[in-house]
């Protein structure tokens, strides 16, 4: 410490001396972690933060239905408690979700032309084969369609594949 510092300080300790009782007394102090510490009650802002909703949900919601403390200086503190409680008596199961629904069309082609059409292509015919074999054939399509397309037919493979 520079000796101008220390003069200033042993100036200021003569003007201002500290009785003897109000000195803090080592003997009862201990010092507390931070992990120690137990918090007991929120201000809106940090009680809104610790829920992940905004303090005008805590305002609407939350603060007309626990007790708040409030301060002399105006603002109102949330207790821990009085929050704990309310996140347990509306705290609700989580819904099951539903299953997606399928998309697109149902297959309703008859298993013997999924068969047909399987084994057809199984000997290495090309699909606008298969295609025009059925329409001369005058085989119904699966929706009551005009004609069998190539891309009809590899549709229903690879519904029959997956």
């Amino acid at each position: 410490m520079s000796r101008r510092r220390q003069s200033r300080k042993e100036e200021k300790q003569r003007r201002h001396p500290v009785s003897i009782e109000h000195r803090p007394s080592p003997v009862g102090t201990h010092l507390v972690s931070a992990d120690e510490v137990q918090r007991l009650s929120y201000t809106r802002s940090q009680a809104a933060e610790a829920l992940g909703i905004s303090v005008q949900t805590i305002d609407r919601r939350v603060v007309p239905a626990i007790d708040t403390v409030k301060t002399a200086w105006g603002s109102r503190l949330i207790p821990v408690s009085e929050l704990e409680r309310y996140l347990a008596e509306h705290t609700q199961p989580a819904r099951l979700r539903p299953e997606p629904a399928k998309r697109g069309r149902p297959a309703a082609v008859s298993e013997e032309v999924a068969h047909r059409i399987e084994r057809e292509h199984g000997l290495g015919r090309s699909l606008g084969q298969i295609a025009r074999d059925l329409n001369t054939e005058g085989v119904p399509t699966a929706q009551g369609g005009r004609q069998w397309w190539p891309s009809t037919v590899r549709s229903i493979l690879r519904r029959r594949s997956a």
